[in-house]
């Protein structure tokens, strides 16, 4: 490990993340293209079909067969694979007419974290942990018309816009051992800069 680098609760932290400027305001753009999701995730979505099929609308597919990809070996993911949800009339499987996600939809439903049935890659965006990084998918945000692309003047870094997604993915701990770093990082590029 580089003396510079660090690593929270087992993940690696890009320090551009303090730096990178972000903001977004384009309604969901990004699930237009699907998210991968761990193979684990994957089969939970499935164990819950009967419960997901009723909150769907017409634009999506009620034939669980339609709603992913099949799994391909990807090591960022905790079981080694991946598995993408398809495109649907344009949209992720799970997007409703109004741009609504039905697995979060159905959190809200039944009274737990709003985010406990979406898969973490999804949550995570515009953020991603790849190759065991926390990092910025830029490749992605290159790819999408609105994202971070319409405020040349914002001031708020990717980490303060997603505080509450990076700390359901490290937790309260996580999070505050993450803004300590964050915190000699910044100092540091500051007695660097004089």
């Amino acid at each position: 490990m580089k003396t510079n680098e660090k690593i929270i609760k087992g993940i690696k932290i890009d320090p551009n993340i303090f730096t990178f400027k972000y903001s977004c305001q384009c309604n969901g753009e990004c699930c237009n293209y699907g998210v991968y999701a761990d193979l684990k995730e994957h089969e939970f979505i499935l164990s819950i079909k009967d419960r997901i099929i009723p909150m769907m609308d017409e634009t999506q597919s009620t034939n669980i067969e339609d709603w992913f990809e099949e799994p391909c070996e990807d090591d960022d993911f905790e079981s080694g694979y991946a598995v993408g949800t398809e495109v649907i009339n344009g949209k992720c499987a799970f997007l409703d007419k109004n741009g609504l996600c039905v697995l979060q939809k159905l959190a809200d439903l039944d009274g737990v974290h709003k985010w406990e049935y979406k898969p973490i890659y999804c949550v995570l965006f515009p953020l991603v942990v790849f190759e065991n990084e926390l990092t910025i998918d830029t490749e992605h945000i290159d790819r999408l018309s609105h994202c971070n692309k319409h405020n040349p003047n914002c001031e708020t870094t990717i980490f303060e816009y997603c505080t509450e997604e990076i700390i359901h993915l490290m937790g309260e701990d996580g999070f505050e051992e993450l803004k300590q770093y964050r915190d000699e990082v910044l100092a540091g590029s500051l007695n660097k800069n004089d």
